[in-house]
């Protein structure tokens, strides 16, 4: 009796949760793209580009190794990877996500003719012939961010007028199309979620002018994918708490000038440091190296290879099965001589006219040499005190120095107590330094200088 109870009730749950519309069955659950979440276009033997096109994430390409056309005033806000390890590792990521998409058993066909119709989650199939798009296609997931849609089959054609409307709370990261031969996107469609391509033989992706797309272009080892002026933008993973985000910064270690220079990033989820994975260091769009996190999350790239001057540095997550990738925000990181840590800012060491003029501006343009002496000797000085205790002496010098009419404590050469002098020759004591100005008098001695912590 038990035993007919039970059939009775699992024959009656499985008819409530899957009756003959595909809307009403399970929804599917997300797709792991792993390696290749990072990418927003990828394919197997070329990526052409054509026209000014902006992609942000990573191009990629392996195993073949062309890559053209992205040169300014094209953008790419990502890496691009030619052949290496994270184009490879991308594409065995791509294998397996197409492996799983094309596995899962189809919730309901569908008309290939895709324009018009309203989809709520699901796997869909076509009922004959490869997809069209020409018109709107919605996809609802009524309400779940989560929503997975997947819509597979040969080929896909958008039309110039063909868009993706994704309505409530769909997002694109959890929308694939699944395709076994070519997709094609003319000039001007709007297609939201990611396109995966996966011939068997020669294929790929060809997108036309002035393309959006809110997704990827994922092309398998044997395809292509051809741009043409477009607008490329990798969604970021959907998974709960497989999110990650990425801080890049640098560090200086040691003290004085041409301290080494190291790089940073740190990676965190929903739920804290993530603690395994390889961050990837790149400069201006060429690759630094690589290096672990650590059981705080942190990755350090010590000693870059970096040439003096200004450098966009970005760091790149490469994800794990656990997290997606994720990529940093460019820093601008002012790099010193032979690769070391930027000098310290002009500002905040260097001089401050206040109105002061003529000599002493004309000895600053003429004679960098006494500049950077100067420089190195402030700069020596105030290394030297730091971390020192303020003196009752110092406190006074202080007090004059703030209480300077207009000069803002500038000029040091008085002592702590000359400009306290009264009548006449105390004011021609405080006012001495400025009558004849020269270079080496007035920079001889530093700005007196306070630290307060605590």
């Amino acid at each position: 009796m038990l035993t007919a109870a039970l059939t009775a009730t699992v024959a009656a749950w499985v008819v409530a949760v899957a009756p003959g519309s595909a809307g009403a069955a399970a929804q599917p659950v997300p797709v792991p793209l792993g390696a290749a979440a990072g990418f927003a276009v990828l394919a197997g033997t070329s990526v052409t580009n054509t026209g000014t096109s902006t992609i942000t994430g990573d191009v990629g390409v392996a195993p073949g190794s062309t890559v053209t056309g992205f040169t300014p005033p094209s953008i790419v806000n990502g890496i691009i990877h030619i052949n290496d390890t994270a184009a490879t590792q991308a594409q065995t990521a791509l294998a397996t996500a197409f492996a799983d998409v094309t596995s899962r058993p189809s919730t309901g066909t569908i008309a290939p003719a895709l324009g018009g119709q309203t989809l709520p989650p699901g796997v869909y199939t076509s009922t004959g012939g490869p997809f069209t798009l020409s018109g709107d296609l919605t996809l609802d997931a009524k309400g779940d961010p989560n929503a997975v849609f997947v819509i597979r089959g040969s080929s896909l054609t958008v039309a110039a007028q063909g868009t993706v409307t994704l309505a409530g709370g769909a997002r694109a990261c959890n929308v694939f199309l699944a395709l076994t031969r070519t997709a094609t996107l003319y000039a001007g469609s709007r297609l939201r979620g990611n396109v995966l391509v996966v011939p068997g033989t020669a294929g790929g992706i060809v997108v036309g002018a002035d393309v959006t797309v809110e997704g990827r272009l994922l092309a398998g080892p044997l395809a292509a994918v051809t741009l043409a002026g477009d607008t490329v933008t990798a969604p970021r993973g959907c998974a709960t708490g497989r999110n990650t985000t990425v801080t890049v910064t640098f560090s200086c270690s040691g003290t004085g000038p041409g301290r080494p220079l190291s790089l940073n990033a740190i990676v965190r989820s929903a739920n804290g440091p993530v603690t395994s994975g390889q961050v990837r260091f790149t400069s201006d769009g060429a690759t630094l190296g690589t290096a672990p996190l650590d059981s705080s999350g942190r990755a350090t790239l010590a000693n870059p290879n970096l040439t003096e001057g200004i450098h966009r540095i970005v760091a790149t997550f490469e994800g794990t099965p656990e997290f997606d990738p994720a990529t940093s925000q460019p820093l601008e990181l002012p790099v010193g001589p032979d690769g070391k840590c930027p000098e310290e800012c002009e500002h905040e060491h260097g001089r401050h006219d206040h109105g002061v003029k003529g000599e002493a501006e004309d000895a600053d343009k003429q004679n960098p040499r006494t500049v950077r002496k100067d420089r190195h000797d402030r700069r020596h000085h105030h290394q030297k005190d730091h971390g020192k205790l303020v003196t009752l002496q110092t406190l006074h010098t202080l007090a004059g120095v703030f209480g300077e009419d207009g000069h803002h404590g500038h000029h040091s050469h008085h002592d702590s107590g000359s400009h306290h002098g009264q009548g006449p020759k105390g004011h021609q004591n405080y006012q001495k330094p400025y009558q004849k100005p020269r270079y080496h008098k007035y920079y001889k001695a530093p700005r007196p200088r306070v630290a307060v912590t605590g």
